[in-house]
């Protein structure tokens, strides 16, 4: 508890009621002693994360919950053992990051009790959307309703104030009127929406409230916590208001929590910004976020692939710093949201990022746009499947399953923990007819399905879903099996004609490994290999004589083991 304390004494100094603090220990306290599930130690190569919503797949009258869990035993259970429920609680917008209540599971999904039937077959991960929550919920009632004690659970501001250095995700205000109780009209912090008001974690009451949340997650059983948009829970008129002090501060807070309520519970921030402001909070390696999500992965990845050309990303991967092992990364290139351009800013130049923006807005792909401080708007977001991004309209399937393929061992391959999106898993196309119901252009990445017909498609009703489910699923369980790709293991990059992308992963104290090849181009690609030794490719059986050229054809990849 010294540890909790003194970060509140970092964070509130004397702001913080002695009750209040007695109130919060006391809290954990409880439910340290309540915790009873136990969590796995330690992330190893078997751990590979599924990324779903708990209302993707549907049957009439069933929670969706059940259906998902029936579809998880079925079709995913030998390939995950580690699944990311995206926010389950009853919610106004976003898809479920506009929570209305915390503590609730959204009725549609099903119960709590449902949430821990599906717990007995696979490890979860909850959100926690710890920065905003719905203009709906009972708390932002109070708020407007000027109840007693609930004055400064949320952020008011004079619209004149001047907020232009404030670091802004979106084109939409940053402040938005609301009417009091008494007449009197608001204008409330906001930075995603006017539907997600900004959370006051300046006020004591707040963070118990907010810690009471992360104590309810934990005593379900989360194995990690996810911290959404986590990057802007504290405000500073006249700064950013992004990744300020205190805001590190309260994620060390978090993670002190969970280790001394539920020790093994990782804690993982999701911050789409630049690489080096990402991997800050890993704090010193023992005191901040044990993961933190890869962004600037997909970009690069996607960007290698179209260019044909493995120049910015083996560049980039050899900046990684590999030394804490109490940390890792979150490697993805999928998710519920677009694919964040920020993250590869100081990698890619400008012109390299607006030409890639403009060639997949070409070929179907929407993009999201945020404010500047100097006025100007800038890419913020692609908005597409990860399959047609990296494909063209008129390519064939077999086209589409060699790139699709290629990008996810390349990303099964990178140190950290891979997770991979169940848009991804399924084969899913561009969505439009969902961006035109939901009104927003994420809608076209976040379908939803019918039970029985997408199984039906699985099994050879689509051809290409078919083909991505099944080798994606084969190639997932082949990586699980290899220990050198456990995340903490050093990785080596080797030059390379730009075509390739060339890198080992080395098992601890020994010269063994796995040596990736990576062809990204359309073309075949000669090469002479960095070990000049026999070595076996552990996805097709094949032997490689090192002492001779390696011929690539074009997208194909390999993992040689020696």
């Amino acid at each position: 508890m010294e540890t909790i304390t003194a970060l509140i004494d970092k964070i509130y100094a004397d702001t913080f009621p002695q009750a209040s603090r007695e109130r919060l220990l006391a809290n954990i306290a409880e439910a340290r002693d309540a915790v009873k599930l136990p969590r796995k130690a330690h992330w190893d190569e078997q751990d590979v994360v599924l990324i779903t919503y708990a209302d993707q797949f549907r049957e009439p009258d069933k929670p969706t919950l059940s259906s998902f869990s029936h579809f998880y035993q079925q079709h995913l259970q030998s390939t995950f053992p580690l699944v990311h429920l995206l926010p389950f609680f009853p919610y106004s917008s976003d898809d479920g990051f506009s929570v209305i209540d915390y503590h609730q599971v959204n009725p549609l999904c099903g119960e709590w009790s449902d949430v821990a039937t599906l717990h007995q077959e696979t490890r979860l991960m909850f959100d926690f959307v710890c920065n905003h929550m719905s203009a709906h919920s009972a708390w932002f009632k109070h708020f407007l309703a000027q109840d007693p004690g609930w004055d400064n659970f949320f952020i008011s501001m004079p619209p004149a104030t001047d907020l232009s250095a404030v670091t802004r995700p979106r084109t939409s205000p940053l402040l938005t009127p609301f009417e009091m109780a008494d007449g009197e009209t608001r204008y409330i912090w906001t930075t995603f929406s006017a539907d997600q008001i900004d959370l006051n974690f300046a006020n004591p009451e707040v963070l118990i409230r907010m810690v009471n949340v992360l104590l309810d997650y934990l005593a379900r059983g989360a194995d990690y916590v996810r911290l959404d948009a986590v990057g802007y829970m504290w405000k500073t008129p006249g700064t950013n208001c992004i990744h300020l002090e205190k805001t590190h501060q309260l994620v060390k807070l978090f993670r002190a929590i969970s280790n001394v309520v539920a020790p093994g519970t990782v804690i993982i921030t999701e911050t789409n910004v630049p690489h080096k402001d990402n991997i800050s909070y890993l704090g010193n390696g023992q005191d901040e976020a044990q993961m933190v999500y890869q962004f600037s992965l997909p970009p690069l990845v996607l960007h290698a692939i179209h260019s044909g050309s493995g120049r910015a990303l083996r560049q980039w991967a050899g900046t990684l710093d590999l030394s804490h092992r109490g940390t890792t990364f979150f490697n993805f290139l999928a998710s519920h949201d677009g694919i964040g351009l920020n993250p590869a800013r100081g990698i890619l130049t400008e012109i390299e990022i607006v030409a890639l923006v403009r060639d997949l807005a070409l070929e179907g792909a929407l993009v999201s746009y945020k404010n500047n401080a100097d006025g100007t708007t800038s890419p913020y977001e692609i908005n597409v499947t990860y399959l047609d991004a990296l494909n063209r309209q008129e390519d064939n399937d077999e086209t589409r399953l060699k790139r699709f393929l290629l990008a996810h061992a390349i990303l099964l391959a990178f140190p950290g923990v891979p997770a991979i999106y169940i848009q991804s898993m399924l084969g899913s196309r561009n969505d439009y007819d969902g961006v035109r119901a939901a009104g927003h252009n994420r809608a076209i990445n976040r379908q939803k399905y019918d039970l029985h017909e997408i199984e039906s498609a699985l099994v050879g009703g689509d051809w290409l879903r078919q083909q991505v489910y099944t080798q994606l699923s084969q190639l997932i369980q082949l990586r699980r099996r290899q220990p050198a790709f456990h995340p903490d293991n050093a990785m080596t990059l080797f030059d390379s004609e730009n075509a390739l992308l060339v890198l080992k992963r080395h098992l601890p104290d020994s010269e063994a490994g796995l040596l990736c090849v990576f062809n990204l181009s359309s073309r075949k690609v000669e090469t002479r290999l960095p070990e000049a030794r026999t070595l076996q490719d552990v996805i097709s059986g094949e032997k490689i004589e090192g002492t001779q050229p390696l011929t690539l054809d074009a997208w194909q990849f390999m993992w040689l083991r020696g």
